[in-house]
Formats: C-alpha cells, sequence, structure tokens
C-alpha cells in the first residue's frame, strides 16, 4: 500500500512538472519577442486626385459619365474648385471631394469656403484662416499640427498650397506645390532672377503648354 502511495505521488509530481513546462513554453512563444503578431491591416490612404492632373482613366475610375470627362477635360485649367463644381453640378459633394479637389490658396481663400475640404468644420476652418498670411507650407504643417496628428495635417495638404515668390523661396517650397516635380522645380530655379511674370511665362513656356501654364501661374508670384 505505502509503495503504491509512493508511485502515486511520483507519477503526480511528473505529470504536474509536465504541465507547468508546458504553460512556461507557451508562456515564452507567447512573448512580443517570438509571437508572429499579425499586424491589422490598416486601410490604404484615400488619394486625392488632382483635378487639374487627373488623367481621363482617373475620371472614369470615379464614376463619372463620359460626357462630364470630356467637358472636365476640355475646361482644364480650374482656377478653382468652384470652376470645377460648376460641371459637376452635384448638390452633395463631400463624397467625391474626398477623391478629387481643386486645392486651395491658403492666403486668398475665404474661411467658409476651407470647410467644403472633408472633415474640416468650422473650427479648424477658423485655424487655418487664422495663421495668414503663410510664407511656406511647411508653417502651415507647423501651426495646423497644433491641433490635429501629423497624419491629418498630410492629408490636408492634398487641399491646399502656399503660393512661393519666385526669386526667394526654397527648393522644398517649389517643390511642395501641386503637380511640382523635381524636373520643374529646377526649371523654376533655373531663372532667376525673375524680373516679372512676363518673364516666367516665356522662360517655363519652354516646357509645357498653355493650359499647364496657366495652372502654375496661380502658383507664384514677384514681390513688388
Amino acid at each position: 500500500m505505502k509503495k503504491f502511495s509512493t508511485l502515486f505521488i511520483i507519477t503526480l509530481s511528473v505529470s504536474l512538472f509536465l504541465v507547468s513546462c508546458k504553460q512556461s513554453v507557451e508562456k515564452k512563444q507567447n512573448t512580443p519577442n517570438n509571437l508572429e503578431v499579425k499586424e491589422l491591416e490598416k486601410p490604404a490612404p484615400l488619394v486625392v486626385l488632382n483635378a487639374n492632373l487627373a488623367t481621363e482613366s482617373d475620371l472614369v475610375a470615379l464614376g463619372l459619365s463620359e460626357e462630364v470627362v470630356q467637358k472636365l477635360l476640355a475646361a482644364r485649367p480650374f482656377l478653382s474648385i468652384a470652376d470645377f463644381n460648376s460641371i459637376i453640378e452635384l448638390e452633395n459633394t463631400e463624397e467625391l471631394f474626398k477623391k478629387i479637389f481643386v486645392p486651395f490658396n491658403l492666403n486668398t481663400t475665404e474661411e467658409k469656403d476651407f470647410k467644403m475640404i472633408p472633415g474640416v468644420g468650422d473650427k479648424m476652418a477658423h485655424e487655418f484662416e487664422e495663421y495668414r498670411p503663410y510664407t511656406s507650407i511647411l508653417q502651415f504643417k507647423r501651426e495646423i499640427g497644433k491641433y490635429v496628428d501629423e497624419q491629418e495635417v498630410a492629408r490636408y495638404l492634398d487641399y491646399v498650397f502656399v503660393p512661393v515668390e519666385l526669386n526667394t523661396s526654397s527648393e522644398d517650397d517649389i517643390k511642395a506645390l501641386p503637380g511640382i516635380g523635381k524636373k520643374m522645380t529646377h526649371e523654376f530655379l533655373e531663372y532667376r532672377p525673375y524680373k516679372n511674370l512676363a518673364q516666367f511665362r516665356k522662360e517655363i513656356g519652354k516646357y509645357v503648354d498653355d493650359k499647364e501654364l496657366s495652372r502654375l501661374e496661380r502658383f507664384v508670384y514677384l514681390k513688388d
């Protein structure tokens, strides 16, 4: 009987030891260093098309009719979102403006119009206007970054721009303009100093057509 009890105790001890070992291994495997965590898939950021640069296929993909697409292409460049909207003729544009827009000039747009940007209400529209005049997009990012996170500030950049002074603006500020790449930024800098906007039209007109030149003119100015 005593021998049986001893055997039972030994068996029980071994079983408990094995269970303990298994739990220890499982715990170790589930530590942050060993657990293969499948990160939550973040939704891809929405791409806000520039209405002046979107291709025909881009516009068709938005669900616009062929007739409207052709009207949009013929009417470009749009100097304002109002010009674009006059062709779209939608009463509720919020969903569409999450996908396509004509960027606002931060220094001249009326406060009430900023609310056309999806997600911008009374308070944020006021903050957009509050820090004028903006001398660079970096200033906008710094000031508005006091109220929203970096991701939201980055989203706003699809909807606004700060015009650049042709002779003094930094390369980064020029490159931040809508649809301005490295090559065009180089051309902007190449012809400094500009004496007048007529010189800008002449020099930059060597690289783009009249429609694109009209679009680019909206982004620049010269100090008196």
